[in-house]
């Protein structure tokens, strides 16, 4: 059962019928319900005239459309060329240790924290760097995490 259900078919009716209208459909449902759950998608495919495998194919290739629920607090950690070479690697291990997530897991239990790498956040004179939410945070040592991520608990 869709707890949004009725925002949902607001949201069909804003499109309905209109080319090209399938990736701004998405966005503004991804919005409200912060995510594309199987269930969200299956509804979408039979309330409106795109197929579910054109819902599927969309919300997984483009990066912007997320399929699980994610963390309060959404850790970008750069892997670009500077920040690999200042050791963003160790960086992310760190953080994923301090967070205890295993090794397919980006979201914390709690829903507090969840971790991407990010191909750049264009900060190269900060690197390694890291953005929590909006605040970026860089010149990074492993040892400097611990002190950041409570911050945030």
């Amino acid at each position: 059962m869709l707890k949004n259900k009725r925002k949902i078919d607001e949201i069909i009716n804003l499109y309905s019928g209109k080319k090209g209208a399938l990736i701004p459909l998405l966005q503004d449902v991804q919005k409200l319900e912060s995510y594309l759950s199987k269930e969200t998608m299956q509804y979408l495919a039979e309330k409106t005239d795109f197929k579910l495998a054109d819902i599927f194919g969309v919300a997984t290739f483009y990066t912007m459309f997320r399929l699980k629920p994610q963390g309060k607090y959404i850790i970008r950690v750069c892997k670009g060329t500077a920040c690999h070479v200042s050791g963003a690697e160790a960086i992310l291990d760190t953080v994923r240790e301090e967070l205890k997530l295993e090794a397919m897991e980006d979201t914390t239990d709690d829903a507090l924290f969840t971790v991407m790498e990010v191909a750049c956040l264009g900060c190269c004179s900060l690197a390694p760097v890291i953005l929590i939410n909006d605040s970026t945070h860089g010149k990074l040592t492993p040892d400097s995490i611990s002190s950041i991520l409570k911050k945030y608990k």
